[in-house]
Protein backbone atom coordinates (compact mmCIF):
# COMPACT_ATOMS: atom_id res chain seq x y z
CA UNK A 1 0.00 0.00 0.00
CA UNK A 2 2.87 2.35 0.88
CA UNK A 3 4.50 1.76 -2.53
CA UNK A 4 1.17 2.43 -4.28
CA UNK A 5 0.81 5.79 -2.50
CA UNK A 6 4.41 6.67 -3.41
CA UNK A 7 3.75 5.82 -7.06
CA UNK A 8 0.60 7.98 -7.00
CA UNK A 9 2.26 11.15 -5.70
CA UNK A 10 5.19 10.80 -8.09
CA UNK A 11 2.70 10.27 -10.94
CA UNK A 12 0.77 13.37 -9.77
CA UNK A 13 4.02 15.39 -9.81
CA UNK A 14 4.72 14.16 -13.35
CA UNK A 15 1.20 15.21 -14.46
CA UNK A 16 1.87 18.64 -12.95
CA UNK A 17 5.15 18.83 -14.84
CA UNK A 18 3.42 17.80 -18.09
CA UNK A 19 0.68 20.44 -17.73
CA UNK A 20 3.19 23.17 -16.82
CA UNK A 21 5.29 22.15 -19.81
CA UNK A 22 2.31 22.37 -22.18
CA UNK A 23 1.39 25.77 -20.76
CA UNK A 24 4.95 27.07 -21.14
CA UNK A 25 4.99 25.78 -24.73
CA UNK A 26 1.75 27.67 -25.34
CA UNK A 27 3.29 30.82 -23.83
CA UNK A 28 6.31 30.40 -26.12
CA UNK A 29 4.11 29.96 -29.19
CA UNK A 30 1.80 32.87 -28.30
CA UNK A 31 4.70 35.28 -27.69
CA UNK A 32 6.02 34.44 -31.15
CA UNK A 33 2.61 35.39 -32.56
CA UNK A 34 2.68 38.76 -30.80
CA UNK A 35 -0.13 38.08 -28.31
CA UNK A 36 -0.15 40.00 -25.01
CA UNK A 37 1.34 38.02 -22.11
CA UNK A 38 -0.70 40.08 -19.60
CA UNK A 39 -4.01 39.43 -21.41
CA UNK A 40 -3.32 35.70 -21.62
CA UNK A 41 -2.30 35.59 -17.95
CA UNK A 42 -5.51 37.41 -16.96
CA UNK A 43 -7.86 35.07 -18.82
CA UNK A 44 -5.82 32.11 -17.58
CA UNK A 45 -6.37 33.19 -13.96
CA UNK A 46 -9.96 34.35 -14.43
CA UNK A 47 -11.01 31.06 -16.09
CA UNK A 48 -9.25 28.97 -13.45
CA UNK A 49 -10.82 31.08 -10.66
CA UNK A 50 -14.35 30.58 -12.01
CA UNK A 51 -13.78 26.83 -12.50
CA UNK A 52 -12.31 26.39 -9.01
CA UNK A 53 -15.18 28.40 -7.50
CA UNK A 54 -17.83 26.36 -9.35
CA UNK A 55 -16.15 23.09 -8.35
CA UNK A 56 -15.98 24.15 -4.70
CA UNK A 57 -19.70 24.93 -4.79
CA UNK A 58 -20.45 21.58 -6.39
CA UNK A 59 -18.55 19.54 -3.80
CA UNK A 60 -19.35 21.96 -0.95
CA UNK A 61 -15.67 21.98 -0.07
CA UNK A 62 -14.98 25.71 0.38
CA UNK A 63 -14.50 27.07 3.89
CA UNK A 64 -13.85 30.57 5.21
CA UNK A 65 -10.29 30.58 6.43
CA UNK A 66 -8.33 33.83 6.49
CA UNK A 67 -4.98 32.05 6.56
CA UNK A 68 -5.90 30.10 3.40
CA UNK A 69 -7.09 33.31 1.72
CA UNK A 70 -3.86 35.15 2.58
CA UNK A 71 -1.52 32.28 1.65
CA UNK A 72 -3.45 31.40 -1.51
CA UNK A 73 -3.68 35.02 -2.60
CA UNK A 74 0.06 35.47 -2.06
CA UNK A 75 0.81 32.31 -4.10
CA UNK A 76 -1.41 33.59 -6.93
CA UNK A 77 0.23 37.02 -7.04
CA UNK A 78 3.73 35.49 -6.90
CA UNK A 79 2.97 33.05 -9.72
CA UNK A 80 1.42 35.72 -11.96
CA UNK A 81 4.27 38.13 -11.25
CA UNK A 82 6.86 35.39 -11.80
CA UNK A 83 5.41 34.56 -15.21
CA UNK A 84 5.37 38.22 -16.27
CA UNK A 85 8.89 38.84 -14.95
CA UNK A 86 10.17 35.74 -16.74
CA UNK A 87 8.63 36.87 -20.04
CA UNK A 88 10.17 40.33 -19.58
CA UNK A 89 13.57 38.77 -18.80
CA UNK A 90 13.42 36.82 -22.08
CA UNK A 91 12.80 40.10 -23.92
CA UNK A 92 15.67 41.97 -22.22
CA UNK A 93 18.51 39.48 -21.94
CA UNK A 94 20.13 36.24 -23.11
CA UNK A 95 17.73 33.31 -23.16
CA UNK A 96 20.77 31.03 -22.77
CA UNK A 97 21.12 32.20 -19.16
CA UNK A 98 17.56 33.26 -18.30
CA UNK A 99 15.91 29.82 -18.33
CA UNK A 100 18.60 27.99 -16.30
CA UNK A 101 18.83 30.79 -13.73
CA UNK A 102 15.07 30.98 -13.17
CA UNK A 103 14.78 27.17 -13.07
CA UNK A 104 17.27 27.17 -10.18
CA UNK A 105 14.52 28.65 -7.95
CA UNK A 106 13.53 25.04 -7.15
CA UNK A 107 16.46 24.81 -4.73
CA UNK A 108 14.72 27.19 -2.26
CA UNK A 109 11.60 25.09 -1.53
CA UNK A 110 13.76 21.93 -1.59
CA UNK A 111 16.05 23.33 1.14
CA UNK A 112 13.00 24.65 3.01
CA UNK A 113 11.39 21.19 3.05
CA UNK A 114 14.61 19.46 4.08
CA UNK A 115 15.82 21.96 6.71
CA UNK A 116 12.68 23.58 8.16
CA UNK A 117 10.23 20.66 7.84
CA UNK A 118 12.89 17.96 8.46
CA UNK A 119 11.98 15.70 5.55
CA UNK A 120 14.03 12.51 5.50
CA UNK A 121 15.79 11.98 2.18
CA UNK A 122 18.15 9.09 1.47
CA UNK A 123 21.52 9.58 -0.24
CA UNK A 124 20.17 7.89 -3.39
CA UNK A 125 17.19 10.26 -3.44
CA UNK A 126 19.54 13.24 -3.01
CA UNK A 127 21.47 11.92 -6.02
CA UNK A 128 18.22 11.82 -7.98
CA UNK A 129 17.36 15.38 -6.94
CA UNK A 130 20.79 16.62 -8.06
CA UNK A 131 20.41 14.76 -11.40
CA UNK A 132 17.02 16.38 -12.05
CA UNK A 133 18.20 19.88 -11.13
CA UNK A 134 21.29 19.53 -13.35
CA UNK A 135 19.08 18.19 -16.15
CA UNK A 136 16.79 21.21 -15.83
CA UNK A 137 19.74 23.58 -16.16
CA UNK A 138 21.43 21.70 -19.02
CA UNK A 139 18.31 21.14 -21.13
CA UNK A 140 17.43 24.84 -21.16
CA UNK A 141 20.96 26.12 -21.80
CA UNK A 142 21.42 27.50 -25.32
CA UNK A 143 24.98 28.75 -25.94
CA UNK A 144 25.83 31.40 -28.49
CA UNK A 145 22.34 32.95 -28.33
CA UNK A 146 22.25 36.25 -30.19
CA UNK A 147 20.26 39.41 -29.58
CA UNK A 148 20.32 42.94 -28.23
CA UNK A 149 20.70 42.61 -24.49
CA UNK A 150 19.86 45.14 -21.76
CA UNK A 151 21.71 43.54 -18.87
CA UNK A 152 20.55 45.66 -15.91
CA UNK A 153 16.79 45.32 -16.66
CA UNK A 154 17.36 41.67 -17.56
CA UNK A 155 19.10 41.03 -14.24
CA UNK A 156 16.29 42.73 -12.28
CA UNK A 157 13.51 40.81 -14.07
CA UNK A 158 15.42 37.53 -13.62
CA UNK A 159 15.96 38.11 -9.90
CA UNK A 160 12.30 39.05 -9.39
CA UNK A 161 11.23 35.87 -11.22
CA UNK A 162 13.57 33.69 -9.11
CA UNK A 163 12.29 35.34 -5.93
CA UNK A 164 8.62 34.97 -6.95
CA UNK A 165 8.84 31.30 -7.92
CA UNK A 166 11.12 30.41 -5.00
CA UNK A 167 8.87 31.99 -2.34
CA UNK A 168 5.82 30.49 -4.09
CA UNK A 169 7.24 26.98 -3.60
CA UNK A 170 7.97 27.67 0.07
CA UNK A 171 4.41 28.96 0.65
CA UNK A 172 2.92 25.91 -1.08
CA UNK A 173 4.94 23.60 1.15
CA UNK A 174 3.90 25.62 4.21
CA UNK A 175 0.20 25.43 3.30
CA UNK A 176 0.35 21.62 3.09
CA UNK A 177 2.29 21.33 6.36
CA UNK A 178 -0.41 23.46 8.05
CA UNK A 179 -3.01 21.02 6.61
CA UNK A 180 -4.96 23.82 4.94
CA UNK A 181 -7.74 22.85 2.53
CA UNK A 182 -6.15 22.64 -0.95
CA UNK A 183 -9.39 23.83 -2.58
CA UNK A 184 -9.41 26.94 -0.38
CA UNK A 185 -5.82 27.65 -1.43
CA UNK A 186 -6.63 27.14 -5.13
CA UNK A 187 -9.65 29.47 -5.11
CA UNK A 188 -7.70 32.12 -3.18
CA UNK A 189 -4.68 31.67 -5.45
CA UNK A 190 -6.60 32.22 -8.67
CA UNK A 191 -8.68 34.99 -7.10
CA UNK A 192 -5.59 36.83 -5.86
CA UNK A 193 -3.86 36.42 -9.22
CA UNK A 194 -6.96 37.72 -11.04
CA UNK A 195 -7.10 40.87 -8.89
CA UNK A 196 -3.36 41.44 -9.41
CA UNK A 197 -3.71 41.10 -13.18
CA UNK A 198 -6.73 43.43 -13.31
CA UNK A 199 -4.42 46.19 -12.05
CA UNK A 200 -1.83 45.20 -14.70
CA UNK A 201 -4.55 45.38 -17.39
CA UNK A 202 -5.55 48.85 -16.22
CA UNK A 203 -1.96 50.06 -16.59
CA UNK A 204 -1.50 48.49 -20.04
CA UNK A 205 -4.93 49.55 -21.37
CA UNK A 206 -4.53 47.54 -24.60
CA UNK A 207 -7.22 46.07 -26.86
CA UNK A 208 -8.01 42.45 -26.05
CA UNK A 209 -7.97 39.90 -28.91
CA UNK A 210 -10.35 36.93 -29.05
CA UNK A 211 -7.43 34.54 -29.52
CA UNK A 212 -5.90 35.77 -26.24
CA UNK A 213 -9.16 34.86 -24.47
CA UNK A 214 -9.11 31.36 -25.99
CA UNK A 215 -5.43 30.78 -25.18
CA UNK A 216 -5.83 32.04 -21.62
CA UNK A 217 -8.91 29.84 -21.05
CA UNK A 218 -7.06 26.73 -22.27
CA UNK A 219 -4.08 27.52 -20.03
CA UNK A 220 -6.48 28.05 -17.11
CA UNK A 221 -8.01 24.59 -17.60
CA UNK A 222 -4.58 22.95 -17.70
CA UNK A 223 -3.49 24.95 -14.67
CA UNK A 224 -6.44 23.66 -12.61
CA UNK A 225 -5.40 20.09 -13.40
CA UNK A 226 -1.73 20.88 -12.71
CA UNK A 227 -2.21 22.54 -9.33
CA UNK A 228 -4.78 19.95 -8.23
CA UNK A 229 -2.14 17.26 -8.82
CA UNK A 230 0.55 19.52 -7.29
CA UNK A 231 -1.29 19.85 -3.98
CA UNK A 232 -2.14 16.14 -3.93
CA UNK A 233 1.56 15.33 -4.40
CA UNK A 234 2.65 17.77 -1.68
CA UNK A 235 0.01 16.46 0.74
CA UNK A 236 1.01 12.80 0.29
CA UNK A 237 4.63 12.85 -0.86
CA UNK A 238 8.09 14.33 -0.24
CA UNK A 239 8.31 18.00 -1.26
CA UNK A 240 12.09 17.83 -1.73
CA UNK A 241 11.53 15.29 -4.53
CA UNK A 242 8.33 16.81 -5.93
CA UNK A 243 9.86 20.21 -6.75
CA UNK A 244 12.67 18.92 -8.99
CA UNK A 245 10.20 16.55 -10.71
CA UNK A 246 7.90 19.49 -11.46
CA UNK A 247 10.86 21.57 -12.67
CA UNK A 248 11.33 18.99 -15.44
CA UNK A 249 8.44 20.63 -17.31
CA UNK A 250 11.24 22.06 -19.48
CA UNK A 251 11.42 18.60 -21.11
CA UNK A 252 7.96 19.14 -22.57
CA UNK A 253 8.97 22.58 -23.87
CA UNK A 254 12.08 21.10 -25.53
CA UNK A 255 10.13 18.30 -27.23
CA UNK A 256 7.38 20.74 -28.25
CA UNK A 257 10.10 22.91 -29.80
CA UNK A 258 11.33 19.93 -31.80
CA UNK A 259 7.84 19.05 -33.03
CA UNK A 260 6.15 22.45 -33.42
CA UNK A 261 9.07 24.79 -34.11
CA UNK A 262 11.27 22.27 -35.95
CA UNK A 263 14.12 22.78 -33.48
CA UNK A 264 16.81 20.10 -33.35
CA UNK A 265 17.57 18.32 -30.10
CA UNK A 266 21.23 18.95 -29.27
CA UNK A 267 23.56 16.30 -27.85
CA UNK A 268 23.82 18.00 -24.43
CA UNK A 269 20.00 18.17 -24.27
CA UNK A 270 19.79 14.43 -24.93
CA UNK A 271 22.27 13.96 -22.08
CA UNK A 272 20.01 16.17 -19.92
CA UNK A 273 16.96 14.04 -20.76
CA UNK A 274 18.84 10.90 -19.74
CA UNK A 275 19.98 12.57 -16.50
CA UNK A 276 16.36 13.54 -15.76
CA UNK A 277 15.17 9.95 -16.26
CA UNK A 278 17.97 8.65 -14.02
CA UNK A 279 16.99 11.24 -11.40
CA UNK A 280 13.34 10.12 -11.41
CA UNK A 281 14.38 6.47 -11.06
CA UNK A 282 16.73 7.24 -8.14
CA UNK A 283 14.08 9.20 -6.23
CA UNK A 284 11.70 6.22 -6.47
CA UNK A 285 14.22 3.75 -4.96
Amino acid sequence: MKEEIKAMWIFAALITSLCFGINNSIFKWSSGKGYSKVHIQFFFYFTAFIMALLYSGFVDGLTTNWLSILLGGAIGVLNANGNIQMASAFEKGPASLTSPLIAANAIFPILCAAIIFHEHISSLQWSGIVCMLLATLVIQYTPNAKGNHQYLPWMMHTLFAIFSFGVLGILMTTSTRLHLNSLDILVSMYGGGTLYLISALAIKNEKIKLMEVKIGSLVGLLSIIAYGCYFFALNTGIASIIFPVVSLNCLVVVFAGCYLFKEKLKSYQIAGVLAALIGIILTKI
